[in-house]
């Protein structure tokens, strides 16, 4: 054993050189530095380290601001192509509406048409038969003795046919009649239809002047509305009715009872 071995030492402790300090140190910034104790490390290259961990942050942040960006431009795109279609949707609905609407449009438009041609067609030939009965009227001869035509011709003859018949009231042919009841069976020999009652068969047609009597026009007695007998008048200053239970149906001069009024069919 050496003398000295128990003698406390006066050497003053070494110093830890930089890359002990720096080993001891461990983490800076966030970072491990490492180096190796003894070894001589230029003053250059323990600030690197620092420099490096500085720079690292910056990048980072960029990267993240990068990708919100994108992720924000993603989502405005997805927003934006949604609303392209809902707006595309609403387009082909309100296109297909109007067609629509465009096509029941046309329709109507066709009925209304087609209506309106038929309603012409209509009053053109009313217009005609009123013309060809004014016709015939016009080709009658002095009331004495006129000869009736056509449509009035076959009414008149259908009256004379029926002269001698008894009168029944409520008769409607072809054995007897009563007044209304012979003057709707005339007419309808001439394809006109008539009211089944005296009161109704006076508001028909238009109300013309006993001074102007036409074959085919219809006596009434009464007032117009509530007239209480009818007959027709055949020319020559006569007319056919069924009268009454004694006489039957008869043909007589207007002045035998002169009716109170007159109404124009044909």
């Amino acid at each position: 054993m050496s003398p000295n071995a128990l003698i406390p030492s006066h050497r003053k402790p070494r110093r830890p050189s930089a890359s002990s300090r720096a080993l001891r140190a461990g983490v800076t910034g966030g970072f491990l530095t490492l180096a190796v104790t003894g070894a001589t490390v230029p003053a250059n290259a323990a600030e690197k380290p620092v420099s490096e961990t500085q720079e690292m942050p910056t990048i980072t942040t960029a990267l993240a601001t990068s990708a919100a960006r994108s992720a924000d431009t993603a989502e405005q795109v997805a927003f934006n192509y949604e609303r392209q279609a809902l707006q595309d949707s609403a387009f082909s609905h309100a296109a297909k509406a109007a067609e629509k609407h465009k096509a029941e449009a046309v329709k109507k438009a066709k009925a209304a048409a087609k209506k309106k041609a038929e309603e012409a067609r209509k009053a053109k030939e009313a217009a005609e038969a009123r013309a060809s009965r004014s016709s015939e009227r016009s080709t009658l001869s002095a009331p004495s003795s006129s000869t009736a035509t056509g449509s009035t011709a076959t009414l008149v003859a259908f009256l004379k046919a029926q002269l001698g018949k008894a009168y029944v009231l409520g008769s409607t042919g072809p054995s007897s009649y009563d007044c209304s009841g012979l003057t709707q069976a005339a007419f309808s020999q001439i394809g006109i239809d008539l009211p089944r009652v005296s009161q109704d068969q006076s508001t028909q047609g238009t109300q013309v002047g006993l001074d102007n009597l036409q074959v085919g026009d219809i006596l009434y007695w009464g007032s117009a509305g509530s007239a209480y007998h009818v007959g027709v008048y055949v020319g020559g200053g006569k007319f056919i009715g069924a009268q009454n239970s004694s006489t039957g149906i008869v043909e007589r001069p207007l002045d035998y009872d002169m009716p109170t009024g007159a109404v124009r069919v044909l």
